[in-house]
Protein backbone atom coordinates (compact mmCIF):
# COMPACT_ATOMS: atom_id res chain seq x y z
CA UNK A 1 0.00 0.00 0.00
CA UNK A 2 1.23 3.77 -0.57
CA UNK A 3 3.25 4.82 2.14
CA UNK A 4 1.41 7.98 3.06
CA UNK A 5 -1.90 5.98 3.39
CA UNK A 6 -0.40 3.49 5.70
CA UNK A 7 -2.57 4.27 8.86
CA UNK A 8 -5.97 4.04 6.63
CA UNK A 9 -8.12 1.93 8.68
CA UNK A 10 -10.79 -0.64 7.88
CA UNK A 11 -13.82 -0.59 10.17
CA UNK A 12 -16.57 -2.59 10.12
CA UNK A 13 -20.21 -0.90 9.95
CA UNK A 14 -22.58 -3.86 10.14
CA UNK A 15 -23.15 -6.70 8.66
CA UNK A 16 -22.55 -5.32 5.41
CA UNK A 17 -20.73 -2.15 5.80
CA UNK A 18 -17.31 -1.34 5.46
CA UNK A 19 -15.86 1.92 6.67
CA UNK A 20 -12.13 2.79 4.81
CA UNK A 21 -11.18 5.52 7.26
CA UNK A 22 -8.45 8.15 6.85
CA UNK A 23 -7.27 9.52 10.16
CA UNK A 24 -9.27 11.96 12.50
CA UNK A 25 -8.64 14.96 10.46
CA UNK A 26 -11.25 17.07 8.85
CA UNK A 27 -9.33 18.58 5.53
CA UNK A 28 -9.08 19.72 1.81
CA UNK A 29 -5.94 16.97 1.46
CA UNK A 30 -7.88 14.05 3.77
CA UNK A 31 -11.16 14.92 1.52
CA UNK A 32 -9.33 14.61 -1.32
CA UNK A 33 -7.85 11.01 -1.04
CA UNK A 34 -11.53 10.01 0.02
CA UNK A 35 -12.97 11.62 -3.74
CA UNK A 36 -9.87 9.75 -5.39
CA UNK A 37 -10.76 6.21 -4.11
CA UNK A 38 -14.51 7.26 -4.77
CA UNK A 39 -13.50 7.50 -8.26
CA UNK A 40 -11.76 4.65 -8.49
CA UNK A 41 -13.81 2.57 -7.28
CA UNK A 42 -16.85 3.71 -9.08
CA UNK A 43 -14.28 3.70 -12.46
CA UNK A 44 -13.61 -0.06 -11.71
CA UNK A 45 -16.66 -1.37 -9.61
CA UNK A 46 -16.05 -4.31 -7.05
CA UNK A 47 -18.99 -7.32 -7.64
CA UNK A 48 -20.86 -7.08 -4.74
CA UNK A 49 -20.44 -3.40 -3.70
CA UNK A 50 -23.92 -2.14 -3.57
CA UNK A 51 -23.45 1.68 -2.67
CA UNK A 52 -20.31 3.98 -2.16
CA UNK A 53 -21.05 6.79 0.27
CA UNK A 54 -17.90 9.10 0.64
CA UNK A 55 -18.05 11.43 3.74
CA UNK A 56 -15.46 14.37 5.11
CA UNK A 57 -12.87 11.68 5.87
CA UNK A 58 -13.72 8.24 5.11
CA UNK A 59 -15.69 6.21 2.20
CA UNK A 60 -18.03 3.95 3.64
CA UNK A 61 -19.29 0.49 1.43
CA UNK A 62 -22.17 -1.13 2.07
CA UNK A 63 -21.59 -4.70 -0.03
CA UNK A 64 -23.60 -7.94 -0.11
CA UNK A 65 -22.05 -10.49 1.72
CA UNK A 66 -23.12 -12.89 -0.93
CA UNK A 67 -21.46 -12.02 -3.47
CA UNK A 68 -18.01 -10.59 -1.79
CA UNK A 69 -16.85 -11.48 1.88
CA UNK A 70 -15.25 -8.70 4.04
CA UNK A 71 -12.13 -10.01 3.95
CA UNK A 72 -12.49 -10.22 -0.17
CA UNK A 73 -13.54 -6.80 0.14
CA UNK A 74 -10.56 -5.43 2.79
CA UNK A 75 -8.26 -7.11 -0.28
CA UNK A 76 -9.59 -5.64 -3.24
CA UNK A 77 -10.06 -2.37 -1.26
CA UNK A 78 -6.58 -1.89 -0.66
CA UNK A 79 -5.69 -3.06 -3.60
CA UNK A 80 -7.45 0.43 -5.45
CA UNK A 81 -5.80 2.28 -2.44
CA UNK A 82 -2.15 1.36 -4.22
CA UNK A 83 -3.41 3.85 -7.04
CA UNK A 84 -4.38 6.58 -4.43
CA UNK A 85 -1.39 9.29 -5.34
CA UNK A 86 -2.21 11.79 -2.24
CA UNK A 87 -1.01 14.73 -4.68
CA UNK A 88 -2.56 13.25 -7.96
CA UNK A 89 -5.71 15.26 -7.46
CA UNK A 90 -3.47 18.81 -8.26
CA UNK A 91 -4.05 19.98 -11.69
CA UNK A 92 -7.53 18.41 -12.43
CA UNK A 93 -10.06 20.64 -12.84
CA UNK A 94 -12.99 21.06 -10.04
CA UNK A 95 -16.43 22.24 -10.80
CA UNK A 96 -17.78 25.66 -9.00
CA UNK A 97 -21.42 25.97 -9.19
CA UNK A 98 -22.23 29.45 -8.73
CA UNK A 99 -25.16 30.27 -6.67
CA UNK A 100 -27.18 33.23 -6.75
CA UNK A 101 -29.15 34.28 -3.38
CA UNK A 102 -31.00 37.16 -2.36
CA UNK A 103 -29.91 38.25 0.96
CA UNK A 104 -31.94 39.27 4.07
CA UNK A 105 -35.50 40.29 4.30
CA UNK A 106 -38.21 37.86 4.18
CA UNK A 107 -36.16 35.35 2.75
CA UNK A 108 -32.96 35.70 5.48
CA UNK A 109 -34.70 36.22 7.69
CA UNK A 110 -31.79 36.20 10.14
CA UNK A 111 -29.08 38.27 8.69
CA UNK A 112 -29.81 40.62 10.91
CA UNK A 113 -29.10 38.69 14.14
CA UNK A 114 -26.11 37.41 12.19
CA UNK A 115 -25.03 41.05 11.83
CA UNK A 116 -25.60 41.75 15.20
CA UNK A 117 -23.59 38.85 16.60
CA UNK A 118 -20.74 39.25 14.80
CA UNK A 119 -20.66 42.75 15.06
CA UNK A 120 -20.80 43.62 11.35
CA UNK A 121 -23.25 45.49 8.99
CA UNK A 122 -25.37 43.53 7.09
CA UNK A 123 -23.41 44.57 3.65
CA UNK A 124 -20.70 42.84 5.56
CA UNK A 125 -22.08 39.88 6.62
CA UNK A 126 -22.97 39.18 2.76
CA UNK A 127 -19.58 39.90 1.13
CA UNK A 128 -17.74 37.99 3.21
CA UNK A 129 -20.31 35.04 2.89
CA UNK A 130 -19.99 35.15 -1.23
CA UNK A 131 -16.31 36.32 -0.72
CA UNK A 132 -14.81 32.63 -1.91
CA UNK A 133 -16.09 29.05 -2.76
CA UNK A 134 -16.84 26.94 -0.38
CA UNK A 135 -15.99 22.66 -1.30
CA UNK A 136 -18.70 19.95 -1.10
CA UNK A 137 -16.92 17.39 1.78
CA UNK A 138 -20.32 15.93 1.32
CA UNK A 139 -23.66 15.57 1.19
CA UNK A 140 -26.58 14.12 3.50
CA UNK A 141 -28.68 14.57 6.13
CA UNK A 142 -31.69 15.53 3.43
CA UNK A 143 -31.60 14.49 -0.17
CA UNK A 144 -28.27 16.57 -1.82
CA UNK A 145 -27.57 18.68 1.20
CA UNK A 146 -23.75 19.68 0.71
CA UNK A 147 -21.82 20.32 3.76
CA UNK A 148 -19.21 22.98 2.98
CA UNK A 149 -15.99 24.07 4.54
CA UNK A 150 -14.69 27.25 4.21
CA UNK A 151 -16.48 29.65 6.46
CA UNK A 152 -14.99 32.96 7.15
CA UNK A 153 -14.42 32.98 11.16
CA UNK A 154 -15.98 35.90 11.21
CA UNK A 155 -18.82 34.58 10.27
CA UNK A 156 -19.04 31.73 12.97
CA UNK A 157 -22.16 31.88 15.31
CA UNK A 158 -23.58 29.30 17.77
CA UNK A 159 -26.86 27.21 16.22
CA UNK A 160 -30.54 27.70 17.19
CA UNK A 161 -30.88 26.31 20.92
CA UNK A 162 -35.17 25.59 19.09
CA UNK A 163 -35.05 24.09 15.30
CA UNK A 164 -37.18 25.77 13.14
CA UNK A 165 -39.65 22.99 12.56
CA UNK A 166 -39.89 23.83 8.20
CA UNK A 167 -37.03 25.69 6.91
CA UNK A 168 -38.23 26.55 2.91
CA UNK A 169 -36.53 24.95 0.49
CA UNK A 170 -33.34 26.72 -1.10
CA UNK A 171 -32.40 28.14 2.51
CA UNK A 172 -28.62 29.21 2.74
CA UNK A 173 -28.03 29.62 5.94
CA UNK A 174 -25.06 29.22 8.68
CA UNK A 175 -24.80 27.29 11.97
CA UNK A 176 -21.80 26.84 14.00
CA UNK A 177 -18.59 27.15 11.68
CA UNK A 178 -20.27 25.97 8.58
CA UNK A 179 -22.89 27.19 6.31
CA UNK A 180 -24.81 25.54 3.73
CA UNK A 181 -28.41 25.61 1.81
CA UNK A 182 -31.49 23.13 2.03
CA UNK A 183 -32.20 21.18 -0.77
CA UNK A 184 -35.98 20.60 0.44
CA UNK A 185 -38.26 21.85 3.19
CA UNK A 186 -36.80 20.43 5.93
CA UNK A 187 -36.37 21.26 10.43
CA UNK A 188 -33.47 23.18 10.79
CA UNK A 189 -31.56 24.91 13.35
CA UNK A 190 -29.02 27.09 10.94
CA UNK A 191 -29.74 31.34 10.81
CA UNK A 192 -31.04 31.67 7.54
CA UNK A 193 -29.66 34.97 5.87
CA UNK A 194 -30.92 34.63 2.21
CA UNK A 195 -32.10 31.99 -0.54
CA UNK A 196 -31.59 30.85 -3.80
CA UNK A 197 -34.32 30.38 -6.66
CA UNK A 198 -32.03 27.17 -8.15
CA UNK A 199 -33.51 23.51 -7.35
CA UNK A 200 -30.72 21.84 -5.29
CA UNK A 201 -32.65 18.61 -5.84
CA UNK A 202 -34.94 18.04 -8.56
CA UNK A 203 -36.21 13.82 -8.63
CA UNK A 204 -37.45 14.26 -11.77
CA UNK A 205 -34.06 15.60 -13.30
CA UNK A 206 -32.08 12.91 -15.06
CA UNK A 207 -29.36 13.49 -12.67
CA UNK A 208 -31.82 14.79 -9.35
CA UNK A 209 -28.49 16.27 -7.80
CA UNK A 210 -27.29 19.92 -8.50
CA UNK A 211 -23.62 19.24 -6.75
CA UNK A 212 -22.12 16.61 -6.19
CA UNK A 213 -19.22 15.83 -3.42
CA UNK A 214 -15.87 17.69 -4.55
CA UNK A 215 -17.78 20.40 -6.50
CA UNK A 216 -17.61 24.22 -5.17
CA UNK A 217 -19.78 26.37 -4.57
CA UNK A 218 -19.67 30.03 -4.88
CA UNK A 219 -22.60 32.25 -3.34
CA UNK A 220 -23.11 35.10 -5.25
CA UNK A 221 -25.31 38.17 -3.99
CA UNK A 222 -28.58 39.56 -6.21
CA UNK A 223 -31.23 41.26 -6.07
CA UNK A 224 -35.14 41.20 -5.29
CA UNK A 225 -36.19 41.44 -9.11
CA UNK A 226 -33.38 38.80 -10.26
CA UNK A 227 -34.18 36.12 -7.76
CA UNK A 228 -37.82 36.22 -9.02
CA UNK A 229 -36.73 36.12 -12.39
CA UNK A 230 -34.38 33.17 -11.97
CA UNK A 231 -37.28 31.49 -9.85
CA UNK A 232 -39.41 31.52 -13.10
CA UNK A 233 -36.85 30.43 -15.33
CA UNK A 234 -36.27 27.28 -13.14
CA UNK A 235 -39.77 26.62 -12.78
CA UNK A 236 -39.91 26.78 -16.75
CA UNK A 237 -36.55 24.64 -17.18
CA UNK A 238 -34.48 27.46 -19.23
CA UNK A 239 -32.48 28.69 -16.23
CA UNK A 240 -28.76 26.84 -16.04
CA UNK A 241 -26.55 27.54 -13.61
CA UNK A 242 -23.10 29.43 -14.42
CA UNK A 243 -20.32 26.97 -13.98
CA UNK A 244 -16.48 27.36 -14.12
CA UNK A 245 -13.84 25.14 -13.21
CA UNK A 246 -10.67 25.23 -11.14
CA UNK A 247 -7.47 23.32 -10.54
CA UNK A 248 -7.45 21.39 -7.39
CA UNK A 249 -4.25 22.56 -6.52
CA UNK A 250 -5.07 26.12 -7.05
CA UNK A 251 -5.65 28.42 -4.68
CA UNK A 252 -8.99 30.38 -4.01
Amino acid sequence: MNGTLKDVKMLMAGECGLVVEFGAVISPAVNGIVQQLNRLLAARPIEGILEIVPTYRAVTLYFDPLQVSRTELIRLVRQRLDEVRPQAGEGIPARIIHVPVYYGGVLGPDLDFVARYTGLAAREVVALHTSRPYLVYMLGFTPGFPYLGGLPAELVVPRQEKPRAKVPAGSVGIGGSQTGLYPVESPGEWWLIGRTPLKVFDPDRVQPFLVAAGDYLHFEDIPVEEYFAIRRQVADGAYRPWISYKAEGEGL
